[in-house]
């Protein structure tokens, strides 16, 4: 029995993307439908079903952060990707702290963004995880109930806030965490600005789980937002990226 077809919003004021987008997505089975405003986008929405909403954050009228708040008051679990300019990390922090899911940069290629969206979509799908669970993802695995974190199956020792900082990115594994929500959550509300501090404590974590420090598969940074934690999906696309490239270099010799 065959899948129902991703029903994807796309919500931008320039006709070239939405034109651009619109065929790879309708070939690969998605329906979509286009706004060019964001006060057309909540008609759409308040009329009919979707799946996942791709947001510019740029636009004439309410623009596209007005228009995540009125979108999240009426549909908080309604995925939303904002689609952002390089350059726009408040804007990032801020859509994300307002309940976007994710974001994605112009220029983005296609297949990023069609891997976003399935990501996005899947997540809202998933069953609930009760908050004591395990939590395994690749070679790592947190147990709450005993406060235990393994790699390979051998016990890693982390520190009290290493382990909440842990606990709190792989808790939304796949997901940013921005720099204030993940303070607020390990140090309180008066910790939000101390980014710096944070960044000593993910320094520690990353020599205590990645095999490479300085090349992190799990715990990667979002420049000027924040950390995720990557998920099954993610590792597996890596996964994936290096077996091509390997295969690439193996016919070239």
């Amino acid at each position: 029995m065959s899948q129902p077809a991703i029903r994807v919003l796309i919500v931008d004021d320039e006709a070239a993307i939405r034109r651009a987008l619109r065929p790879p997505l309708a070939e690969l089975g998605f329906q979509v439908t286009e706004a060019s405003r964001g006060e057309e986008a909540l008609q759409l929405l308040h009329a009919g079903a979707f799946d996942v909403v791709l947001l510019d954050i740029n636009m004439p009228g309410i623009g596209g952060i007005e228009t995540l708040r009125r979108i999240r008051a009426s549909a908080p679990r309604l995925p939303v990707l904002m689609v952002t300019v390089r350059e726009g990390e408040e804007e990032k922090v801020e859509a994300l702290e307002l309940g976007a899911d994710d974001y994605i940069t112009k220029p983005f290629s296609v297949r990023e963004l069609i891997a976003r969206i399935r990501t996005a979509h899947r997540r809202v799908h998933a069953p609930v995880r009760a908050e004591d669970a395990p939590i395994e993802i690749g070679e790592i695995c947190l147990t709450p109930v005993r406060r235990v974190v393994t790699k390979r199956g051998q016990p890693v020792h982390l520190t009290r806030k290493e382990y909440e900082i842990l606990h709190c990115l792989m808790s939304r594994a796949g997901r940013v965490v921005t720099y204030a929500r993940l303070l607020t959550a390990v140090w309180g509300a008066n910790c939000r600005e101390e980014v710096e501090y944070l960044r000593t404590f993910v320094r520690q974590l990353r020599k205590k789980i990645e095999d490479d420090p300085s090349n992190p598969v799990y715990l990667l940074t979002d420049v000027y937002v924040g950390y995720r934690f990557a998920d099954a999906q993610m590792l597996q696309d890596k996964a994936d990226e290096a077996a091509s490239f390997a295969g690439a270099e193996e016919e070239k010799s």
